[in-house]
C-alpha cells in the first residue's frame, strides 16, 4: 500500500487546514488509518486515528480542534485542523495498518507510512 499525503502549508494562528491522504495498491488490506506528527526536535506522536468502522481517537492536545474522517470508497483519510496554534507546527504523516495473508498463508500485520506534509503555523 502506498500513501500520498497532501494539504500542508503555512497558516496563521487560529486558522484551519485540511490534510488528505490517499491510499493506492492493496487497499483491501487496510484496517485503521491514522495521522501522526513530528515537530522539530521531538518524537513522532499520534494525532488521531480512525478504524475501518469509523471509530475515532485523538491526542488530548487536539481534541475539539481536529477531526479525522475517511472515505473508504476513495481510500482516503482526512484531517480537518481548526484553531491551529504554533504548537501544531510539525510534519504530519499518515499511516495505514494492514492485515493480509500471503500466497503461502502467512498472516501479516504491518504498517505503511506516507511521505509527510509540513504544516507551519505562524503567530
Amino acid at each position: 500500500v502506498q500513501l500520498q499525503a497532501s494539504g500542508g502549508g503555512l497558516v496563521q494562528a487560529g486558522g484551519s487546514l485540511r490534510l488528505s491522504c490517499s491510499a493506492s495498491g492493496s487497499t483491501a488490506s487496510i484496517n485503521a488509518m491514522s495521522w501522526y506528527r513530528q515537530a522539530p526536535g521531538k518524537q513522532r506522536e499520534l494525532v488521531a486515528g480512525i478504524t475501518s468502522g469509523g471509530s475515532t481517537n485523538y491526542a488530548d492536545s487536539v481534541k475539539g480542534r481536529f477531526a479525522i474522517s475517511r472515505d473508504n470508497a476513495k481510500n482516503t483519510v482526512y484531517l480537518q485542523m481548526n484553531s491551529l496554534n504554533r504548537e501544531d507546527t510539525a510534519v504530519y504523516y499518515c499511516a495505514a495498518d494492514l492485515h493480509y495473508y500471503t500466497d503461502t498463508g502467512e498472516d501479516v500485520v504491518a504498517r505503511s507510512w506516507g511521505q509527510g506534509t509540513l504544516v507551519t503555523v505562524s503567530s
